[in-house]
């Protein structure tokens, strides 16, 4: 008996690329949209002290940064020469930034709550009471690990 039915040689056919491009730039356009870059903007002016042991941050997403220094030139003639603090964006007393570092760390998850580092940026003429006060606030919030930033001596 032969058999009616031929065998076809079957190829597998070859992949079409001419979209993949366009993908791409979706993809990426995407990740630009959604990403949120964190910046504040400074209402305070610091000049960074230097120092010779210095290490980077490593969990930059939990960090909150807290800038002590006097007013910038734009808020100086409204506010005056005295020492102010700013944590993110709003300029703050000693009693409200302990209260929004208890606020922002029951937001969090326990697993940032334990990797959350307060950086505080002080201008290198600051007032060491002022600092003393701001400390005792994060101990308060429990806010137990602190980052002071610097610049190195070479630089």
């Amino acid at each position: 008996m032969v058999s009616r039915f031929r065998q076809f040689e079957r190829e597998v056919p070859a992949l079409n690329t001419a979209s993949l491009p366009d993908l791409i730039f979706t993809v990426l356009f995407f990740f630009m949209i959604v990403t949120h870059m964190r910046q504040s903007d400074l209402k305070v002016q610091y000049r960074v002290p230097q120092g010779t042991e210095l290490s980077r941050l490593t969990h930059k997403s939990t960090a909150q940064y807290v800038y002590i220094g006097p007013p910038s030139k734009e808020l100086q003639p409204a506010m005056g020469t005295e020492t102010m603090i700013q944590l993110n964006d709003r300029i703050v007393t000693v009693d409200e930034l302990r209260e929004l570092l208890k606020q922002q760390r029951q937001h969090m998850s326990d697993e940032d709550q334990e990797r959350m580092v307060v950086s505080i940026r002080a201008d290198r003429n600051t007032d060491l009471g002022v600092i003393a006060d701001v400390k005792q606030a994060l101990r308060d919030a429990n806010a137990l690990k602190v980052n002071y930033s610097a610049v190195d001596i070479d630089e």
